[in-house]
């Protein structure tokens, strides 16, 4: 350490004293929280960007019967094997592969969470890995409104010619096709 450099310590109390004296910012005995006025500028500082979708593709789901595996403390429970299917988006198509299956939790509410974990393989031979969390309701107004079926979607594919589908933020729609034992899911990329 250079002799004539200030010691660790006071350099640290110099640096936590002038982020505990910053415009806008109340001292910690007030709050943790910025005060409006400084909320207010940083959100001048950081524009509001509203997410946009991009189709990234369409599946169709062959499915299975429905198994039922029992009630447990956070509600009924559900697995549907996913048995086929076909995908298709701009720039990837192929076919969903057998040996996926979706888990689902019936809640005392009403509303359904799934879990599907399943592979899907490219007219090209590459096997791409999705796992897709959909929370599903019928809304209690108005009535006959469509169905809440909204999913996030993580996508893993190997290096190479889909290492672009590895980039982004997924999210995505569901719908049963009952009594065809279907669903389609159509997946979106956030852009």
């Amino acid at each position: 350490m250079n002799p004539s450099s200030p010691p660790r310590r006071q350099l640290l109390l110099a640096a936590a004293a002038s982020v505990a004296s910053a415009p806008g910012f109340a001292h910690a005995a007030d709050s943790t929280t910025p005060s409006d006025a400084a909320l207010a500028a940083l959100r001048a500082e950081a524009p509001l960007v509203l997410p946009k979708t991009e189709l990234a593709y369409e599946a169709l789901f062959d499915l299975a019967p429905t198994l039922q595996l029992g009630h447990s403390p956070f509600g009924e429970r559900r697995m549907v094997p996913i048995t086929g299917g076909r995908f298709e988006g701009p720039g990837l198509r192929g076919k969903v592969m057998a040996g996926g299956a979706d888990r689902q939790l019936v809640r005392s509410d009403g509303a359904v969470s799934l879990d599907a974990i399943y592979e899907l393989q490219t007219d090209d031979g590459v096997v791409i890995s999705v796992r897709n969390r959909v929370l599903t309701r019928q809304p209690k107004e108005p009535p006959n409104a469509p169905r809440y079926a909204f999913s996030t979607i993580d996508i893993v594919a190997p290096d190479g010619k889909y290492g672009w589908l590895n980039d982004w933020v997924y999210v995505g729609t569901l719908h049963s096709l009952r009594p065809r034992p279907n669903v389609l899911i159509r997946v979106y990329k956030l852009v």
